[in-house]
């Protein structure tokens, strides 16, 4: 059986309390039809009841269906609840009726699942029916019997005169006094209790977060040791090779060139760990910044190509670090991996904000993994572990920016890079 979400566990609890409420109601009412021989409107009082079943059958009905339950389709079920209990007490004594107090329930599930809107409404909506139920009402004979005194007035007021109707007046002002504390207490305590479980929520998904890029790193620094030496290998063994092939030769020099870059790229890594530790950013125009990058991403991949539009005026500083070069680095090669021709790279800014977008003409990213893309072990790739686009995720988000990657409507695959202006006030 598939699992509830919290809206659909909400509801299905509120069509098991209408359960045991149509039980009470309908013992209730043969109690009163078998053994008390009560003259009240039965035909009325079944009816309400049989409709009760019948909507509480259709809300188990639809707790199977894959539409998600919304706070307005909450709101209505309770809404039902309400008309339908009016419906039963002026049938049966109205406000006389001592479960007249019922009215509570419902608007206390409204105080504890729904916004506080839904809860004023719910709770104006039961003080109006418990009013008119002072009023108009088809009076409870089972206890008019022992009031004949009363000249059978069927008028609340006029048969119930003095002391009893100062009590049931009380029982009035007790029941707005129980709406009101409802409606703005529990409402307010719910809420507070809702935004400490999403906090304890953030919290222990940051702690997983922290968890998976302490590993990640953990796994870098071990691999850049191995590395270290196969490459300095490689760099003497190419130093020692000659050769009169001028084709060979040059595929020498190339090989010398990538094994360097590899080589200073580990040296980056040890480097960028220590400025982590020490809090050691530095600043740069962003499209300088952006320049250089790309110069350097060309030495690693000669074969992409790019088209490169900068706003007009003075680009603003961006805080820049070596983590945040290999998030972007690793933006492109995904744009580029899909050999789709030139990067449409555009960089663009605000007083607050620094936008860089990369748009590729790729086939774009499929719906069946576009929720779970930044995640540890998700990618879009034929090959990989999907960990490039988790980490430049986690780097973003650090430098206080953020990542958004969608299909373009003209097709292909945008990445929109957002970071803060370098002493900005934001």
């Amino acid at each position: 059986m598939a699992l509830l979400t919290a809206a659909k566990t909400n509801l299905q609890r509120l069509a098991l309390v209408r359960l045991i409420a149509i039980t009470g109601q309908l013992a209730a009412t043969i109690y009163a039809y078998g053994w008390l021989r009560a003259p009240l409107n039965y035909t009325w009082l079944f009816a309400v009841i049989g409709l009760l079943a019948l909507a509480t059958i259709f809300t188990f009905w639809r707790l199977g269906r894959p539409w998600p339950v919304t706070d307005p389709e909450f709101f209505a079920q309770l809404v039902f609840d309400v008309g339908s209990l009016s419906a039963l007490l002026f049938a049966s004594g109205g406000a006389t009726n001592p479960f007249v107090s019922y009215y509570l329930i419902p608007l206390t599930i409204a105080a504890t699942v729904l916004p506080w809107r839904y809860t004023l409404a719910l709770a104006l909506l039961s003080i109006g029916a418990y009013s008119a139920l002072l009023f108009f009402y088809q009076p409870l004979q089972l206890f008019a019997a022992s009031h004949e005194h009363m000249h059978h007035d069927t008028n609340f007021m006029a048969a119930h005169g003095g002391a009893s109707a100062t009590h049931f007046i009380g029982m009035w002002v007790n029941f707005a006094l129980s709406a009101t504390l409802i409606t703005f207490v529990i409402v307010r305590m719910a809420n507070t209790l809702r935004e400490q479980q999403s906090e304890l929520n953030m919290r222990r998904e940051n702690a997983l977060h922290s968890e998976q890029l302490l590993a990640i790193a953990t796994l870098a620094a071990g691999t850049a040791h191995e590395l270290g030496t196969p490459l300095n290998t490689m760099t003497i063994v190419l130093d020692d090779m000659r050769s009169d092939d001028t084709q060979l030769q040059s595929d020498i020099v190339l090989l010398k060139q990538q094994a360097q870059v590899c080589r200073t790229t580990l040296k980056k890594l040890v480097d960028t760990a220590e400025t982590h530790r020490q809090q050691n950013y530095r600043e740069q125009h962003a499209d300088i910044f952006l320049n250089e990058l790309l110069e350097r991403w060309q030495v690693v991949r000669p074969d992409a190509q790019y088209e490169l539009t900068v706003a007009a005026g003075s680009a603003p500083n961006i805080r820049i670090d070596e983590a945040l070069r290999q998030a972007i680095i690793h933006l492109l090669d995904n744009g580029a991996d899909t050999q789709s021709g030139a990067l449409e790279l555009r960089l663009q800014w605000d007083a607050k904000n620094i936008d860089l977008r990369i748009r590729d003409r790729g086939p774009g990213i499929p719906l069946a993994i576009a929720e779970q893309l930044g995640k540890p072990f998700v990618t879009n790739k034929g090959s990989g572990l999907g960990l490039g686009l988790f980490l430049s995720h986690a780097t973003i988000e650090r430098c206080g920016g953020e990542i958004r990657l969608y299909n373009h409507p003209d097709g292909g695959t945008e990445a929109v890079l957002r970071l803060p202006v370098a002493n900005s006030s934001l």
